[in-house]
C-alpha cells in the first residue's frame, strides 16, 4: 500500500500528460511557456541548488528560452510533471489580486461583457491576464494588487501545488485568445474597490 507521500506524488504525476498538452497548445498560441519545479513530499523538485516556496523555472537560462516553439516545448514535459509557467512581459502580463477582489472585479467585467482570462491558485490568488505593457495604477498598489511583467512568471493550469491544482476561472478561448489592455482590468479593479458591497451583493460574490 502506498503511503500518503507516495500517493501524493503519484497523483501529481498523473497530471503530466495534461500539463504537456496544455503547454503545447499555449505555445501554438504564441504564449511563452516554461517548465517549472513541482512539489513533492521533500520539497520543490526539478532544479538543484534553488530553494523556493513555490515553482521557479527549471532552467537557469530561462530568459533565453522565452518564445521557444511548440515542438521544443513538447520535449520539456516528456519525463517529469513540471509546473506550467508563463513568462510574463513577453506578450502577456498578469495582474495578481486576492480571491475576494478577484471575484468582485470579475463581476464588473461580466457586467460590461468583457471576458478576460483568469487563473486561480489553491492559495486563493487570482491572475487576470492582459496584453503586455502599461503600469499599475498607484491606487491599486495600496490594495495587495501586483503587476507581473518583464522578468517574472506565473503558474498556469493544471500546475500542481501543495494544496491543490491551479485552475482556470475564465479560459482564454472564451475571449477567442484576444487579451485585453491592462487598463481595462485595472479600471474594473478600481470600480470593484470603490463599489459598496451590501449584504445581497456579498452573498452573490460568495456564491460565485
Amino acid at each position: 500500500m502506498l503511503d500518503s507521500s507516495e500517493r501524493s506524488d503519484t497523483w501529481r504525476r498523473a497530471f503530466r500528460p495534461e500539463l504537456r498538452a496544455e503547454a503545447i497548445g499555449l505555445a501554438f498560441q504564441g504564449w511563452s511557456v516554461l517548465p517549472g519545479t513541482y512539489p513533492t513530499a521533500q520539497g520543490w523538485a526539478g532544479r538543484d541548488g534553488v530553494e523556493a516556496d513555490g515553482p521557479v523555472p527549471v532552467y537557469a537560462d530561462w530568459r533565453q528560452r522565452v518564445g521557444t516553439d511548440a515542438a521544443q516545448v513538447a520535449t520539456w514535459w516528456a519525463g517529469q510533471p513540471y509546473s506550467l509557467l508563463l513568462a510574463t512581459g513577453a506578450g502577456v502580463d498578469a495582474i495578481e489580486v486576492d480571491g475576494d477582489l478577484g471575484r468582485r472585479a470579475a463581476r464588473v467585467l461580466r457586467t460590461f461583457g468583457l471576458p478576460v482570462p483568469i487563473v486561480a491558485t489553491p492559495e486563493s490568488r487570482w491572475f487576470f491576464l492582459t496584453r503586455s505593457g502599461g503600469r499599475l495604477h498607484r491606487d491599486l498598489g495600496e490594495h495587495d494588487v501586483t503587476l507581473r511583467a518583464d522578468g517574472e512568471w506565473v503558474s498556469l493550469p493544471p500546475s500542481p501545488g501543495r494544496h491543490g491544482v491551479v485552475h482556470w476561472r475564465v479560459k482564454p478561448d472564451v475571449c477567442n485568445w484576444v487579451l485585453p489592455d491592462s487598463r481595462i482590468v485595472q479600471d474594473a479593479l478600481l470600480e470593484a474597490l470603490d463599489a459598496p458591497v451590501d449584504s445581497r451583493a456579498a452573498a452573490l460574490v460568495a456564491a460565485d
